[in-house]
């Protein structure tokens, strides 16, 4: 041993709780509940008043308020943590004693203390009453005091109080029966489990009971830790239906021993609240390892001076927990770094769609991946919030659509119009809900497929052509390239597709959608003029003679007197005249249809947000979350209603026919007008299309996917290409626009339909667990899109800024979060009162600038190509070579800085690097630290293995494995250096 390496006290810990968590059952963790009683003077008795409790933060009793505070991060001192490690060293241990209710417990307790001679044998039974005292919880109305100690058992037995826990010859010898009983009553009977708060615990979860009071007739301090495998009920002593594991009793003579014991007992809670310490305890053999598990825990906590600290300030919980996997450097660290890894190369892989070599082979491995998660697609979808997005999506869409159609109509003689925008919403939104691969997409029209539609049409009216079935070859071209591209597994380029592009293509359709909503708002005030400033007045009129009065209106009356040489009154009413001057009488249109625009997105908006608000329990919260967007419309439609104003409807078609009657719904390819080898040409402008169906399609889809979102069904890139080559050439047939999927809908949808944790501790707040994903809501909008020829009735009420209030959500909703956004929010933000961006630790706030500015530049030249018809053709090819431009960046900054920044290009993972490397520089740097950390420490752990083993071995052996009392004098290795002065030390978890 002492040739051997030398091992410090905190490397052994380690390795020792490493050891304990290897051998733990890895499907077996409980969450754990902390309740803290404090011995506490209650009128004519002392009770066990319940003063503190954990679930993951702390909650203490404001005593005068009678009510528990708000949850807090548990700040301990770090003197009482000192302490109750001195104490465990030497306090009796009980791990699992059989035992069958509290007063065993209790019973089992005294007679270690006994045994250790902590106390006289005369103390014992005053000890054991002492323990046996009434427990009072906060949630209980009923004092104790209303409970007379001479009231009749039999009177309690008829009101049904429940004693079945309670076992007399459990409770020892204690003079007068009577009252041992009456005790048992108040312990068991009169209590109530708080059954509301235990909703908010989870159900697995276990309890640990923590006891703490003063008594004066001590002459030391008394201890006690029992573990009970398994868990049992302990009648009222949890305030809650929860079977305990831990019963932690520390008792002392008072403030002259020099021990808190609630600063000692608020460490024993945040102790087990711990998830590092709640398995050491819950699977340790002996005293040693239960030590090593305080030890360790202490090495990680932050210590805060006390002449800058109060201790009793109430931190706020933290949105987010930090991980605790770097507490724990062994092969159960290894083996969760290498699940992570596998997890982290397996979405790589997917998102990156590696190319399989084989034809079709990405397309089959997309089917596979599908299949068996294709019933769960439908039973998901059978949810409340389901309901709410179909709706929230189906006015969302159906708006565009119609106005998309009415353009399209203008654009190509009426050829296309609105009602092949429904219908073609309706086949594409159902098929591509059944059959694709992603259907949380939504197909929807775009600005260049229309501004394609328009130039291909007008050449066509050029040339003589007929254009629906030129227009048919161009869709069948087009179908027969994107099934190429899905032979050969092209969709492999998506990988190529990083932050930088989607990000400048996504904040491009959302800020559309926002421009879009106020021209729209703002293009009503040409049709319902508001006449600002009119006070004109009448023009100068002469003197009417009654002589010359020859037509009289009818409604004219007047009264006139013969009187010679006198001025004659003439009263005239009920005329109406129009003078040069004046215009007819307009309502105030356009000043209601803005204040319904701005109604609708506020009102929206402001329901959404209203989940991460205070107020209301949260199942209201959530309800009017889901439901924001479709409150907010029947709020304001109702208004609309009731002021009785002609506001811009809603127009759709009321029948089922092409908006031109000399056109079939089916197209011939074939035609008269056309020369054969326009069949040949149409490939050309069908090359540009599939540019243009491709990068839509797939940025759309990249971004759906995002590893933020926490898909778990996979997804289908492949699939989804073939499914809307189908759709094409089905849509070009029948004569149809093209759709293909919509970025704002398809975050819309994404956002409605996000799925957040149920049962949250208080203080903390929810847990994001992922997307609902499911085929419902978009089949569902497929079907409400094509009855929507038989909704003209319901929605002929639904004013257009209501739904121009709607598209600006939309655009607004999409924005947000967006790390784009986020970066040129800090060019107006002082350096000293950023936020605190991951990305601002590492990389230089210049260079942030720089990325910023670029990817700025980038963003205004797609809405310059995208605002001018002779440019816009183009604009498939500028998303493209934004591509290249992030392929330039390469250059320009580091691969650190972009792995914070964006991702890392693959192109620089396969370039003479392994897999271990290629995995590092696409995880965050922060990541890397800490797995190149984990990689050191490994190298010294295997360096010390085998003298690591024979210490444990060792110890196991001099450390007493019973299930009763420890020895006191085995464990004597303790942390050098203790300190005593030191306000409040905050755990790492």
């Amino acid at each position: 041993m002492g040739d051997g390496p030398n091992i410090d006290t905190t490397t052994m810990d380690t390795l020792i709780v490493s050891r304990i968590l290897e051998s733990r059952p890895k499907d077996i963790v409980c969450p754990m509940f902390c309740q803290m009683n404090q011995l506490t003077d209650c009128g004519y008795e002392r009770v066990w008043l319940q003063v503190a409790r954990w679930v993951k933060f702390q909650e203490v009793l404001d005593e005068d308020a009678h009510r528990w505070s708000k949850p807090h991060v548990p700040s301990i001192s770090l003197k009482a943590l000192v302490c109750l490690s001195k104490e465990l060293r030497q306090a009796p241990l009980l791990l699992d004693p059989e035992v069958t209710d509290f007063y065993s417990v209790i019973d089992k307790i005294v007679t270690s203390w006994l045994q250790c001679g902590f106390i006289e044998r005369h103390q014992e039974e005053d000890i054991k009453a002492t323990l046996r005292k009434p427990i009072r919880h906060v949630h209980e109305y009923k004092s104790l005091r209303s409970v007379s100690m001479g009231t009749n058992l039999l009177q309690i037995k008829e009101r049904g109080l429940n004693i079945s826990n309670v076992s007399l010859e459990s409770a020892g010898s204690v003079k007068g029966q009577s009252y041992i009983l009456v005790t048992k009553v108040l312990h068991f009977g009169m209590f109530q489990k708080n059954v509301k708060f235990q909703r908010k615990i989870p159900k697995n979860a276990v309890a640990t009971n923590i006891l703490v009071g003063e008594v004066p007739t001590l002459r030391r301090p008394l201890m006690a830790l029992v573990r009970l495998n398994p868990a049992r009920h302990l009648g009222c002593l949890c305030e809650v239906k929860l079977a305990t594991q831990f019963v932690f009793v520390c008792l002392s003579p008072g403030a002259v021993c020099g021990y808190d014991v609630t600063e000692i007992g608020r460490c024993v809670g945040t102790l087990m609240i711990d998830p590092i310490f709640r398995e050491v305890a819950g699977h340790c053999c002996n005293r040693f390892e239960v030590l090593a598990g305080i030890r360790e825990f202490t090495s990680h906590l932050t210590a805060l001076p006390s002449c800058v600290w109060d201790p009793t300030t109430r931190i706020e919980p933290p949105a987010k927990l930090p991980p605790q996997d770097f507490r724990i450097r062994s092969s159960v660290a290894q083996e969760d770094q290498r699940t992570q890894i596998e997890a982290e190369k397996m979405h790589l892989a997917e998102a990156e769609l590696t190319r399989t070599g084989k034809l079709f082979g990405g397309l089959i491995a997309d089917i596979k991946r599908k299949v068996p998660w294709y019933l769960s697609d439908f039973k998901d979808g059978l949810h409340v919030q389901c309901l709410a997005s179909t709706i929230y999506l189906f006015l969302a869409t159906l708006t565009p659509n119609v106005t998309f159609g009415g353009l399209l109509g203008q654009e190509t003689d009426h050829l296309m119009g609105t009602m092949e925008c429904i219908l073609a919403a309706s086949i594409t939104g159902v098929v591509y809900a059944l059959f694709s691969g992603q259907p949380l997409n939504i197909l929807g029209s775009t600005g260049p497929m229309l501004v394609m539609e328009t130039i291909i049409f007008q050449f066509c009216r050029d040339h003589g052509w007929d254009f629906m079935a030129f227009r048919v070859w161009i869709g069948l071209w087009t179908t027969l390239i994107l099934i190429v591209i899905v032979a050969f597994d092209l969709s492999a380029l998506v990988r190529f597709i990083t932050r930088f592009t989607e990000e400048c293509f996504a904040c491009l359709i959302a800020l559309i959608f926002i421009y879009e909503a106020f021209t729209k708002v703002i293009s009503i005030n040409d049709q319902y003029t508001v006449h600002l400033g009119s006070h004109s007045e009448l023009p100068a009129c002469p003197v009417l003679n009654v002589t010359n009065l020859t037509d009289a209106p009818a409604n004219m009356t007047s009264t006139v007197s013969t009187i010679a040489n006198s001025t004659i009154t003439t009263t005239i009413s009920n005329i109406t005249a129009t003078l040069p001057t004046c215009h007819s009488y307009v309502a105030d249109v356009f000043l209601l249809s803005v204040l319904e625009f701005l109604f609708t997105f506020g009102i929206a908006f402001a329901l959404v947000r209203f989940r991460s608000s205070v107020f209301f329990p949260n199942v209201v919260r959530q309800m009017l979350s889901d439901f924001g967007v479709l409150i907010a419309i029947l709020i304001v439609v109702g208004a609309d209603v009731l002021l009785k104003i002609d506001t811009p409807k809603l127009t759709v078609p009321d029948k089922f026919s092409p908006t031109r009657p000399d056109r079939p719904w089916f197209i011939n390819p074939v035609s008269d007008k056309n020369p054969w080898w326009l069949t040949v040409a149409a490939a050309l402008p069908a090359l540009l299309a599939t540019i243009l169906v491709f990068m839509d399609q797939q940025i759309t889809a990249v971004i759906v996917n995002r590893k933020e979102h926490k898909l778990k069904k996979g997804f289908g890139y492949h699939l989804d290409m073939l499914v809307l080559a189908a759709l094409i050439a089905v849509n070009s047939l029948l004569g149809l626009p093209w759709f293909v999927a919509a970025t704002v809908s398809a975050i819309a949808h994404i956002m409605s339909l996000k799925v957040e944790s149920d049962c949250t501790a208080p203080g903390e707040k929810p847990e994001f667990l992922g997307v609902r994903e499911q085929r419902v809501t978009s089949l569902l909008v497929g079907v409400l899109s094509g009855l929507s020829v038989l909704l003209t009735a319901v929605l002929k009420f639904i004013p257009l800024p209501v739904l121009y209030g709607v598209f600006l959500f939309m655009g607004v909703r999409a924005l947000d979060g967006m790390q784009l956004v986020d970066r040129c929010c800090l060019f107006i933000i002082s350096p000293k009162y950023q936020p605190d961006y991951p990305y601002l630790r590492h990389v230089a706030l210049y260079r942030v600038h720089i990325y910023t500015f670029i990817q700025i530049i980038c963003l205004a030249a797609l809405w310059i190509i995208k605002s001018f018809i002779e440019t816009s053709i183009g604009f498939p090819v500028m998303v493209l070579a934004i591509c290249f431009v992030r392929k330039f960046l390469d250059w320009l900054f580091t691969q650190c800085e972009l792995s914070w920044l964006d991702h890392v290009l693959p192109a620089m993972c396969t370039q003479g690097r392994d897999e271990q490397q290629e995995m590092s520089t696409r995880l965050p740097h922060g990541h890397q630290q800490q797995t190149h950390d984990k990689g050191d420490h490994n190298d010294q752990t295997e360096m010390t293995t085998n003298a690591v083993g024979v210490v444990l071995h060792l110890i196991t052996v001099d450390v007493s494995n019973d299930v009763g009392v420890d020895n006191p004098n085995v464990a004597s290795l303790t942390d050098e250096g203790e300190i005593d002065k030191c306000q409040a030390v905050v755990p790492h978890s």
